[in-house]
């Protein structure tokens, strides 16, 4: 079914639930967004092990501020704290706050995580630009569909930083792709044990860019289960990556029942 889907996709598909369903898991491709669950676990880890102060404020600067999704450039605040930074850019995927909170903490820092996560070939290349010339990193960030699951079901553990990191998760309010299609309350912020079948529970980080739809979480029914999945392909047929992407949703969810 999710080769099928995946021939199907105008361009690359990668997906990846660990020890259930693979296909194209090993690609590297573009991440738009959900390449900020890197910086995400940065802070989070930061925070909870009392590196970083929750109420530090952090001024914005001009070069922070970035179009796309987010609320910041529109807002006439100037300073947030880290945890509002931090809700920002997992609720709202704000450009701007992940900028400031990359510019804070730094990309040796968020490398650093990244590689004792276990997480060889995904990283973060740049700050967020709009636009990306030439000149620039060829991608706000780089990864895999192994990579960024193992991630996502590394996340279901007690560990403070990991039950942090997954409230930020659950306040995402873009559902449009690998939950779309699921029955699921959008609004449930809190972490169940469990969901009666065939609802399901979401936490996840999605990302949008020309050419590329993505989506990273972690989805609870009957069972958990943590997927990645992202579509990469020409600019101007994103419509049908997002359908490839709810479509390979429909088959994670039946892992989770």
């Amino acid at each position: 079914m999710i080769e099928e889907i995946a021939a199907s996709c105008p361009g690359t598909l990668a997906v990846c639930v660990p020890g259930l369903l693979g296909v194209n898991e090993d690609v590297e491709l573009p991440l738009a967004s959900t390449g900020k669950l890197l910086l995400l676990a940065a802070v989070a880890q930061g925070l909870t092990a009392g590196q970083l102060d929750p109420h530090e404020p952090v001024e914005l600067t001009e070069d922070d501020y970035a179009r796309g999704s987010g609320l910041l450039i529109g807002l006439s605040a100037r300073r947030w704290t880290i945890a509002d930074l931090a809700l920002l850019t997992a609720s709202v995927s704000d450009n701007t706050a992940t900028n400031a909170l990359l510019r804070r903490l730094g990309l040796d820092r968020v490398d650093a995580v990244a590689a004792g996560l276990g997480l060889g070939r995904t990283r973060i290349l740049d700050r967020i630009r709009e636009p990306r010339l030439p000149v620039h990193p060829p991608a706000f960030a780089l990864g895999t569909a192994r990579d960024l699951a193992a991630l996502a079901v590394g996340l279901d553990g007690d560990d403070p930083w990991k039950r942090l990191m997954l409230g930020w998760m659950a306040h995402n309010t873009d559902r449009s792709l690998v939950p779309a299609l699921l029955p699921h309350e959008p609004e449930d912020r809190e972490i169940p044990e469990a969901v009666p079948y065939p609802g399901v529970w979401v936490a996840n980080k999605t990302g949008t860019d020309a050419g590329t739809r993505a989506d990273v979480g972690l989805l609870v029914g009957t069972r958990r289960v943590g997927y990645a999945v992202l579509a990469h392909g020409p600019a101007g047929r994103e419509h049908d990556l997002v359908l490839a992407v709810r479509e390979a949703g429909r088959v994670i969810a039946g892992f989770a029942h």
